[in-house]
């Protein structure tokens, strides 16, 4: 038993470039636990995609579908250039992006691994402006950027399966990922229910989204603007947003008070 658990820890350390990444994005800069390949999430997360939209209704309404279109496109190009900026242009080809507005009154959005946003009619009852729909979709996005779902889902691989996944990682690790991305994604049952991201997730990626959006030319005040109103409206269960995403007086203090340095960021990368 002993040497069974040495042996998988010495796979753990002599996997440490597959299995963290230290400052692998610029405003991160802090080590991932990750277990799978960007391939190998991109795919599951497009079997997981491709099975939502062949069972959702997608919108008939051509201005919001132009509305969704027209910011996710500027904040793809403001995510890109930021990757370039830092360094990460490689990065880009990890992305091909999709535009979906889909019939469905919850308040909600995604962004899968690669790029794949899907806004839900629901939102734009509450997101008023293409600025506070920028909001959802640039933190959305900085999830997909800063590989958060990646980290979920090595995570719980390795909640699942042990060290024992680290010592047969060739054999094992594709039918895990496989297990995994529907609890990772959760698209199958309950249609965009996803797992809530961690404090740290959410964090990173209400930065990262306000840099984006100021790189695309939007305001990123409409941020705190957004957020207190999901906060006054409370739980619901059409507010699936607010159950994934938290939104409290601390968070929206911390996002506040990144503002100017998220303007002062996006300015020097212009």
């Amino acid at each position: 038993m002993k040497r069974t658990i040495l042996k998988s820890f010495a796979g753990l350390l002599l996997s440490g470039l597959i299995l963290s990444r230290c400052g692998a994005f610029h405003v991160t800069d802090r080590k991932q636990l990750i277990l799978v390949s960007d391939q190998e999430l991109f795919q599951a997360g497009l079997i997981q995609y491709k099975d939502y939209l062949n069972g959702a209704t997608v919108s008939s309404n051509a201005s919001s579908t132009a509305m969704v279109k027209r910011v996710g496109s500027k904040l793809a190009a403001a995510t890109e250039s930021y990757l370039r900026s830092v360094g990460l242009q490689s990065e880009i080809s990890n992305f091909a992006w999709e535009f979906n507005l889909v019939k469905d009154t919850q308040v909600n959005a995604f962004c899968m691994p690669g790029g794949k946003i899907v806004v839900y009619e629901g939102l734009l009852t509450v997101a008023k402006t293409e600025e506070e729909l920028a909001v959802v979709l640039g933190h959305e996005i900085a999830h997909a950027v800063a590989k958060h779902s990646n980290e979920r889902m090595s995570q719980e691989i390795l909640a699942q399966y042990g060290m024992s996944i680290l010592s047969n990682v060739l054999s094992d690790k594709s039918a895990a990922v496989r297990n995994t991305a529907t609890t990772v994604f959760g698209l199958g049952a309950q249609v965009g229910v996803m797992l809530p991201y961690s404090r740290k997730h959410e964090y990173e990626a209400d930065y990262m989204g306000i840099v984006f959006m100021e790189m695309a030319g939007y305001d990123s005040q409409a941020a705190v603007t957004f957020w207190q109103r999901m906060s006054s409206l409370g739980s619901g269960s059409s507010l699936e947003l607010l159950s994934t995403h938290p939104s409290d007086a601390k968070r929206i203090a911390n996002l506040q008070n990144k503002i100017p340095e998220a303007k002062s960021l996006a300015q020097n990368m212009k």
